[in-house]
């Protein structure tokens, strides 16, 4: 269950006082438990996916993307499987680990594992939020924020998107205030 991790230390981590925090953003924070067929528990506990598994997953939630479809217009979605011995891992999380803007709204519904997103105020305060299994969130387009896995080695995601090529970073320049040893 997502909680939140404010720069002092604190933390809030009821469901209804974390969505709160991050309505002020635009964000949106549901929880959608993950499937509980044996076969997609299964799916969810293996290191890695092939295509054919990816979308053999993607089936036992079917239903969250039909209703995002309707909902938020969503065209396509897919599986991101990571895990610790993907070549070059370092690099591509690299890409997200910087405070950074997309011109479309980004969004996962975590199935298995976690990660870390961080987000700026509109004061210029910090603080992250801990996705972890059952976790949907949706990040506004224009929104500052970034991503991280803090230690964490899997992380298995369905992605959302009206249009892909929106989702390309776009590098704000400010400093994140979190340090890794912060969590």
């Amino acid at each position: 269950m997502a909680r939140i991790i404010l720069s002092d230390g604190k933390e809030l981590s009821q469901l209804p006082e974390v969505q709160s925090r991050l309505a002020r953003l635009g964000i949106t924070l549901r929880h959608w438990p993950a499937p509980a067929d044996p076969r997609a528990r299964e799916l969810m506990e293996r290191k890695t996916l092939n295509d054919a598994e990816k979308e053999e997953l993607l089936g036992f939630v079917q239903n969250r993307f039909e209703e995002l479809k309707s909902e938020k217009g969503y065209r396509t979605r897919d599986m991101v499987v990571i895990h610790e011995d993907i070549p070059g891992l370092a690099e591509m999380l690299g890409k997200f680990d910087k405070i950074h803007t997309h011109a479309d709204d980004e969004v996962r519904y975590i199935l298995a594992g976690q990660g870390y997103f961080g987000f700026v105020e509109p004061g210029g305060a910090q603080f992250l939020l801990e996705v972890s299994a059952g976790d949907y969130i949706n990040v506004p387009a224009n929104a500052e924020h970034w991503f991280e896995m803090r230690g964490c080695t899997r992380c298995k995601a369905v992605r959302y998107f009206i249009d892909t090529s929106g989702w390309t970073p776009h590098y704000t320049g400010r400093n994140r205030e979190f340090a890794e040893a912060t969590v």
